[in-house]
């Protein structure tokens, strides 16, 4: 059984030595490539102000933020949901330098990179020289992210799990992965399921007349003409 979980954070700006912070993690669990339904999400307080700019990616305020948890009052949980599971993350090492950062300042053992799978990695070495940002990402696999006007940590988890299944090979017909989650398929032509990932029933499938399989009068004729041409053809024999 592979377990992995799908990982995202938003924080307050680009660099935890900077003095920013986490304000939002958000991740989902996969077993052997498939998304179970189970999920961690929380909001946390930063305790220091939200720049605009950061404001402007993902919408949260400071004011929003302000009755919201401390790291280290939701450390254990989160933990415990990613136990020692392979961690997918797009852009990896800017969200486990953040995660780490957060683990120093309550004097928690930091997180391996050696656990990270980086999306971003994989779609470079796919899709060489084309642009890998998550969005761009969706709109190569024709994933629907019209719904994502802000950043979010949970539903660009959802949008990344999608991601990095068809990046890993793309899903099995009729899966239906994620049915229930913030996002979902748009519908493909070139996916014989369309948007639920149902497989047309054979009742439905068009059929096409019979192909005719005995010769023609003028086909045989023609046949004879070439056999007279070769020196003892094994059809007269």
């Amino acid at each position: 059984m592979i377990r992995e979980i799908v990982l995202d954070t938003e924080t307050t700006g680009f660099d935890p030595d900077q003095g920013d912070r986490i304000v939002e993690i958000g991740a989902l669990e996969l077993l052997n490539h498939v998304a179970t339904g189970r999920t961690y999400h929380v909001y946390l307080n930063p305790e220091r102000d939200m720049p605009e700019g950061a404001y402007r990616v993902h919408g949260l305020s400071s004011a929003f933020l302000a009755d919201k948890p401390l790291f280290h009052e939701v450390v254990d949980a989160f933990l415990t949901f990613i136990a020692d599971s392979a961690l997918v993350i797009h852009n990896a090492a800017f969200d486990m330098k953040f995660l780490n950062a957060e683990l120093a300042r309550i004097d928690r053992p930091p997180l391996s990179m050696d656990r990270a799978i980086d999306t971003v990695t994989m779609a470079r070495r796919k899709f060489p020289g084309a642009p890998a940002s998550l969005d761009a990402l969706c709109r190569r696999f024709a994933i629907d992210n019209a719904h994502r006007a802000l950043h979010g940590a949970l539903l660009d988890s959802e949008l990344l799990a999608e991601v990095y299944l068809e990046l890993m090979g793309g899903r099995e017909p009729g899966l239906g992965l994620m049915k229930t989650g913030a996002a979902r398929r748009g519908a493909d032509p070139d996916d014989p399921g369309g948007a639920d990932g149902a497989l047309p029933s054979a009742a439905t499938r068009p059929r096409r007349s019979p192909r005719p399989h005995q010769e023609s009068a003028a086909e045989r004729d023609a046949h004879g003409v070439f056999l007279t041409r070769l020196k003892d053809p094994i059809w007269l024999r």
